[in-house]
């Protein structure tokens, strides 16, 4: 892409933006309320805001491959404390989309260098739902599979934090999982039972 194209494209846009509010920018600027954290992945086809049609000061967006929520990632947990404890998001959705690269990634026995430890953690969502998952003859079937796995077991991850446990006790807080289905364009909501995990999860988890 034309980088000369892209300052082009954001002259358009403030135009735009402008024709429609000459105070736009200006009330843009006055700082941010949005109600939904968007935890997905860096793949170049999966645009938070677009695909949900948001404008700017609506999501808090936060990605990474495969859309992870590590345990060990303070890049994740600094987002999620600030978006939860700061913000006060009143939903938090994590979206994986289908045939994303770092879970495909994590299904071949290939060393990829620095990406093995990120990848550990996908390869650590097969182990667990070894099961299920070994019993899906078509392999493409297995990967759409694992990708909503995936998302499941991060969304596990995110009601683990101490902030969403909490804002979930007293305010009400959402966690939803999500997959875009780029062959389609639309968001598949896999309807994952968060209160279900997170009754299971506080005997081991629990926040006061």
């Amino acid at each position: 892409m034309d980088l000369n194209k892209v300052f082009e494209n954001n002259e358009n846009w403030v135009k735009e933006k402008l024709n429609l509010d000459n105070n736009y920018f200006e009330n843009l600027s006055k700082g941010q309320s949005p109600e939904l954290l968007y935890i997905g992945c860096s793949d170049s086809r999966v645009t938070a805001e677009e695909l949900m049609g948001a404008a700017p000061g609506e999501v808090f967006v936060h990605r990474n491959i495969a859309n992870m929520v590590s345990n060990l990632d303070l890049s994740s947990a600094s987002v999620i404390n600030y978006a939860v404890k700061h913000l006060e998001v009143k939903h938090v959705i994590v979206c994986g989309h289908y045939y994303c690269g770092g879970v495909k990634a994590a299904m071949d026995s290939v060393d990829l260098g620095i990406l093995n430890p990120w990848l550990r953690n996908i390869r650590d969502v097969y182990r667990i739902h070894h099961d299920e998952l070994d019993a899906i003859a078509d392999e493409e079937e297995k990967y759409k599979r694992l990708v909503e796995l995936n998302v499941q077991e991060q969304c596990v991850n995110v009601l683990k934090t101490a902030e969403v446990q909490i804002a979930a006790r007293k305010r009400g807080l959402k966690v939803h999982g999500w997959v875009f289905d780029i062959h389609s364009g639309r968001i598949i909501d896999l309807k994952i039972d968060v209160d279900s995990i997170l009754g299971k999860i506080r005997e081991v988890y629990h926040i006061d």
